[in-house]
């Protein structure tokens, strides 16, 4: 199946009486395809990249690969977040390894070419002979930036219009979760060996649970539990899941629908956030090759839930349970990425526990092949 064909099957996903079918395995395989999603979806869209946690003292960074490109957010002696290519203009070195961490300025490696924290070149070795070179007009491209209620988004569309609208609805659904006042209590990078939709579509739904989770999540939200999903805009959808039994908040004020369902939320193309009891953890699912994908997350807690306790040991417990539950996802996702490369594989009919999926399909069909299509409501 070639790209062609590929899309034109993702459009079929936009029309009213769309089939409940899984996608096309070449989806999770094709090349042409991949460097259509780097454009037209990584290139202009809203990429959950961090908790402002990691974030908060000046020179504070976070450096990866958003679809290939090298990224670094950084916060600014000013206070201010800034999204930078990490790519030195002398001879494309990128002055900054991937991972976290804190600097006073970002120094090529290559032939130590200093960049300060908003971007612009602060020194230039022995650059002063040659008569054509600026360097006031040389610096690292900026990108766009949005801080909402904690999270870091970054856009490589310097010019696009912001997120914060789009996720009113997502705002007023976690008003009782009060996210401005959470603390970031562990966190992890991990590099999964799958195409990013494989990790994604994953991610909306709890179908698989039963399968992946057997002992760690199917005992608290089943599978086959109550599963309903809502479309808020073309970035924006959630989920609510049944729980087994309601939990029993030791902070949070949460309604009895709240301590009833856990609360799931994502932001097209790779975030997601899952709200439960006193806890919210949030995943962001970001490619960096066709079939390489980093998985970036924390988990958030109420401050007053952990200043009495040892912080290091909440944080090897949360990171540990974390490590668990990845690692369960992980192997099955890696196996369905093998799957998609058989010549004998072939799309499947969806469950009707896999709302979620569809939505995820139409908000990808609606960026490669028509941003002007409408958008559901509550399924």
């Amino acid at each position: 199946m070639d790209v062609r064909e590929i899309v034109a099957e993702l459009e079929r996903y936009l029309g009213p009486d769309a089939a409940a079918l899984s996608l096309p395995p070449a989806a999770f395989t094709s090349p042409e395809l991949w460097e259509r999603e780097r454009e037209r979806v990584f290139g202009r869209s809203w990429v959950l990249v961090a908790h402002v946690d990691e974030l908060a003292e000046p020179g504070a960074y976070v450096a990866l690969s958003v679809a290939g490109e090298p990224v670094v957010v950084v916060r600014g002696e000013d206070g201010v977040l800034r999204g930078l290519s990490t790519v030195c203009r002398h001879r494309l070195m990128p002055v900054v390894e991937e991972g976290s961490g804190r600097t006073d300025v970002f120094t090529c490696p290559y032939h130590l070419w200093r960049y300060g924290l908003d971007g612009r070149l602060v020194g230039a070795t022995h650059m002063k002979r040659n008569p054509a070179f600026d360097p006031s007009a040389c610096r690292l491209p900026g990108f766009a930036v949005e801080e909402w209620q904690g999270f870091v988004f970054v856009n490589l569309d310097a010019s696009a219009e912001p997120l914060a609208p789009h996720l009113r609805r997502i705002g007023e659904d976690l008003v009782n979760y009060r996210l401005p006042e959470l603390t970031q209590v562990a966190g992890w990078t991990e590099e999964w060996h799958c195409n990013w939709k494989v990790a994604v579509e994953n991610a909306h739904e709890n179908y698989h649970v039963m399968g992946f989770h057997p002992e760690t999540l199917q005992p608290t939200t089943p599978g086959g539990a109550e599963t309903r999903v809502r479309a808020d805009s073309p970035w924006a959808d959630s989920m609510r899941v049944r729980y087994a039994a309601p939990l029993e908040p030791v902070v949070l004020d949460l309604t009895e629908e709240e301590r009833a369902h856990l609360y799931g939320f994502f932001v097209f193309p790779s975030g997601s956030l899952a709200a439960s009891g006193d806890m919210v953890v949030w995943l962001s699912l970001i490619p960096s090759s066709l079939d390489r994908t980093l998985v970036r997350g924390g988990v958030l807690m109420p401050t007053a839930m952990v200043e009495h306790q040892d912080r290091d040991t909440v944080r090897k417990e949360a990171e540990a349970y974390a490590a668990m539950i990845n690692a369960e996802d992980r192997r099955g996702l890696e196996a369905v990425q093998r799957g998609a490369a058989s010549r004998f594989g072939e799309r499947g009919h969806l469950s009707p526990k896999e709302p979620g999926v569809l939505l995820f399909y139409r908000s990808l069909a609606r960026a490669l092949c028509r941003e002007d299509a409408d958008y559901p409501g509550e399924l």
